[in-house]
């Protein structure tokens, strides 16, 4: 494991995570490389070429993440001009990068057609017609996947469920024919593929598959209108467990995809881990400021808050937290809750915890949507980020300090 007690300290790797405290303060993002390159082989073993797998910026985008998943022989999903820069700047090839999202803008899109991407996940007809136009304005042809909308129910957190007909992603499955019609008849459109993305923590591979046989049954129908698909997304989702949770089955799963495919034929697959990757990989070091006795609860109040760690405050996500030093004191039902000035900021309710002022604790399975969502809510600087490989860490990403904050702000001036 990447993270595990030795002679009772929590190590990430070889390096213990109290030196790390020490060396660049708390709150700290700690993330293994080992185990994103563990979790990365774990789906490209199984996945053959000319499959692609391309990783989901937004899990997590620092720099040193996405260089190392690039020299991995990633692909990348973004959602963002700003996604497709940093995947650039990381060492990323525009070329393996896929482009979803609902809202993109033309100067998103003539970015991405400059920087020559290997698909636009388009989610909608109007989408469609200005990327067309776009396009024609640079004298290009955009390479097209539409995002179809399955109706499939992913059993997940209703703000991660996106394949609901409800959910607004993706284009109705009764529309999807027409707006591939549509997209063959656009001048400056190459309608290539097929995109799909039902939702995210999935534990289960079931949803995945009846999905893909409702695309798989699409792919099928248009080629047979002449509308060439030579490619299938069927994004990401697959969860880890925060709960003890079973493991999903990833081999079985990316297998009985293939197995799909090669019935329809000459159909390449797509495939768009994010938390899958990073999830498991990254703790949040947080210091104990103080414990607090109340009337019907205690509390253990931390340095790290909501604007750290947003996902249980917006997701009610449970997250392990444990102690980094190990020891014997009796443990306390406590809840374990941030510095920021509103009641939902806490990191976990009703825990077994015995820590006191100055004790560290590690907040487990935070490498996935932790750094990414942060901000600097209540004026906080956000946290730093240090990558371990073997007993080697560097910081990744440096604290941020109060100026930093307001850098950009100024003064009005008022008339005299």
């Amino acid at each position: 494991m990447s993270f595990d007690y030795k002679r009772g300290v929590l190590h990430a790797e070889n390096v213990a995570l109290d030196r790390l405290a020490e060396q660049f303060g708390t709150p700290l993002y700690v993330y293994s490389q080992a185990m994103i390159a563990s979790n990365w082989k774990r789906f490209a073993d199984h996945w053959p070429a000319p499959h692609k797998l391309c990783y989901a910026v937004k899990a997590n985008s620092n720099l040193a993440v996405l260089n190392l998943l690039a020299r991995l022989g990633a692909g990348f999903d973004i959602v963002s001009g700003g996604e497709l820069a940093r995947v650039i700047a990381a060492g990323g090839k525009a070329s393996n990068v896929v482009f979803s999202g609902v809202a993109k803008s033309r100067e998103e899109m003539a970015y991405a057609l400059e920087q020559g991407i290997y698909c636009f996940n388009v989610e909608s007809a109007a989408e469609l017609e200005r990327l067309n136009d776009v396009a024609a304005a640079h004298g290009v042809i955009a390479p097209v996947s539409l995002r179809v909308n399955p109706d499939v129910d992913a059993q997940t957190h209703p703000y991660i469920a996106t394949g609901l007909k409800a959910n607004k992603f993706g284009i109705a499955m009764q529309d999807a024919r027409d707006v591939a019609r549509r997209g063959q008849a656009l001048a400056h459109i190459n309608m290539q593929g097929l995109d799909c993305h039902i939702g995210s923590q999935i534990l289960s591979m079931s949803p995945f598959l009846d999905a893909a046989d409702i695309l798989l049954n699409l792919v099928t129908d248009l080629r047979a209108e002449g509308i060439n698909i030579t490619h299938l997304d069927m994004g990401g989702g697959i969860g880890i467990p925060y709960q003890q949770e079973n493991t999903p089955d990833v081999s079985t799963y990316l297998h009985a995809l293939q197995e799909r495919a090669e019935k329809v034929g000459n159909l390449t697959l797509l495939l768009e881990p994010g938390r899958a990757i990073v999830g498991n990989a990254g703790v949040l070091l947080t210091q104990v400021e103080f414990h607090k006795p109340g009337a019907d609860k205690d509390f253990l109040l931390v340095d790290a808050g909501m604007n750290d760690l947003m996902r249980p405050a917006l997701y009610q996500a449970y997250h392990d937290i444990i102690p980094v030093a190990q020891h014997e004191a009796d443990k306390a039902i406590v809840d374990v809750v941030g510095p920021v000035c509103e009641t939902g900021d806490f990191l976990g309710h009703a825990r077994h915890l015995s820590a006191k002022e100055g004790d560290l604790l590690a907040v487990m399975n935070a490498g996935a949507y932790g750094f990414t969502m942060s901000s600097n809510y209540n004026t906080r600087p956000r946290a730093a980020e240090v990558m371990v490989h073997g007993d080697h860490a560097q910081l990744i990403r440096q604290r941020e300090v109060l100026s930093d904050l307001w850098k950009g702000e100024q003064i009005m001036e008022m008339p005299r």
